[in-house]
C-alpha cells in the first residue's frame, strides 16, 4: 500500500550533503560544492567499467557479476571542468591498493577483481545497456516490465534484465535514467520508522543532493514532482520519484546486506509513474533547467 505523498504548498529545504560518483557503481566523493549542468552533476558517473567483449556497462544492480565494484572507491585527481574530458581517477580496491587511470595496470586489476575482461571507459556508447537483477519482493516493479526485459536468471533464480542506459538524459551517458538524484532526510526517517531493525543510510541510495526539510518523517520529495526549485545558483525541475533496486540492499563499508530495506520501500511507498507503471520509490529525479553551482548549506525553495 502506498503512503500518501507529502503535499508541500511551500518548499523549504537545506542542502546537507553533496555527492558525485566518478565511476559508476563504485563509492564516490563527498564534496562541498557541485556544478549542476543540463547533463547532470559535473563529474558524476564520468566513467564506467565496461565489458571488453560485449560492451555491457557494469552495474552492481547485477550483484553476482558486478557487485565487487561497490567495494571500490574512486576519486578525481583534479577537478572536472565543463566541456572537457574528465580528469584521471584514483581507484582504491577492497584490499587497499590504489591505482590510477592514467597509469598502466588499472584495467588488468579490475578484470582480475571481476573475473572477466573489462576496461575503464569515459566514452558512453549510443545504445549501451546495463543489467539489473530483480529480487523476489512483492510490489517492487511492474511485472510486465520485468517479463519484457528479462534475458537470464541469477543463480538464485531471480530474473535479470538488460536495460538501456541514459533513459532520460539529453545525451549518451553512463547514468541509468535521470539526470540528477535528490533525497530528503524526511524520507530516510520515514523508512527508519517503518522498519526500525534496518539501517536506512543515504549511502545505500547514492543521491547527488541530500536535503534537510526540517520536517518529521514523510516522503516529502514525492510532493515536489513537477515543481521547479532554486538550489544554490541552479534551477532544477523535479520529474519523478526514484525507483529503487537491489543495489540498495548490498553490503558496503559499515552497512550490512539487508533486503528488508528494499522490501520496506515496496510496502510503504509505491508510486505510479505516468507511462511507466507503479514502482517502489524513495527519493526523486530532477532535470537541470538552469545550470549553476550548489554548495552545502544552500537553501532550496521555489524558483
Amino acid at each position: 500500500m502506498s503512503a500518501p505523498a507529502s503535499q508541500a504548498t511551500t518548499i523549504h529545504a537545506t542542502v546537507t550533503a553533496l555527492h558525485r560518483f566518478p565511476v559508476k557503481s563504485m563509492q564516490g566523493e563527498r564534496v562541498d560544492a557541485l556544478d549542476l549542468l543540463p547533463g547532470g552533476a559535473l563529474g558524476d558517473r564520468a566513467y564506467a567499467v565496461v565489458d571488453a567483449e560485449d560492451g555491457t556497462v557494469a552495474s552492481a544492480k547485477y550483484p553476482r557479476k558486478w557487485g565487487a565494484l561497490l567495494g571500490c572507491s574512486a576519486t578525481f585527481l583534479a577537478e572536472p571542468e565543463p566541456d572537457a574530458a574528465p580528469p584521471p581517477v584514483a581507484v582504491t580496491f577492497p584490499d587497499g591498493r590504489i591505482l590510477r587511470s592514467d597509469e598502466p595496470g588499472l584495467d588488468a586489476a579490475l578484470s582480475d577483481l571481476l573475473g572477466r575482461a573489462v576496461v575503464l571507459s569515459a566514452d558512453p556508447a549510443a545504445g549501451a545497456e546495463f543489467e539489473e537483477q530483480w529480487p523476489q519482493i512483492e510490489g517492487l516493479a511492474p511485472q510486465a516490465f520485468i517479463d519484457d526485459t528479462t534475458v537470464e536468471h541469477s543463480e538464485e533464480g531471480e530474473p535479470v534484465s538488460r536495460i538501456g542506459t541514459a533513459g532520460l538524459t539529453p545525451t549518451d551517458s553512463f547514468l541509468d535514467l535521470g539526470v540528477l538524484h535528490l533525497m530528503t532526510g524526511s524520507t530516510l526517517a520515514a523508512l527508519s520508522a517503518a522498519a526500525p531493525g534496518s539501517t536506512f543510510d543515504a549511502r545505500r541510495y547514492r543521491p547527488n543532493l541530500l536535503l534537510d526539510t526540517a520536517q518529521g518523517p514523510g516522503f516529502v520529495e514525492d510532493g515536489w514532482v513537477g515543481e521547479t526549485l532554486a538550489v544554490g545558483d541552479a534551477r532544477i525541475t523535479v520529474t519523478m520519484p526514484t525507483m529503487r533496486c537491489v543495489m540498495t540492499t548490498l553490503a558496503q563499508e559499515g552497512l550490512p546486506e539487508d533486503r528488508d530495506t528494499l522490501r520496506t520501500i515496496a510496502k510503504v511507498n509505491r508510486r505510479r509513474i505516468p507511462g511507466m507503471g507503479t514502482w517502489a520509490c524513495a527519493g526523486a529525479y530532477a532535470d537541470v533547467v538552469a545550470p549553476g553551482a550548489v554548495r552545502v548549506g544552500d537553501r532550496v525553495g521555489p524558483a
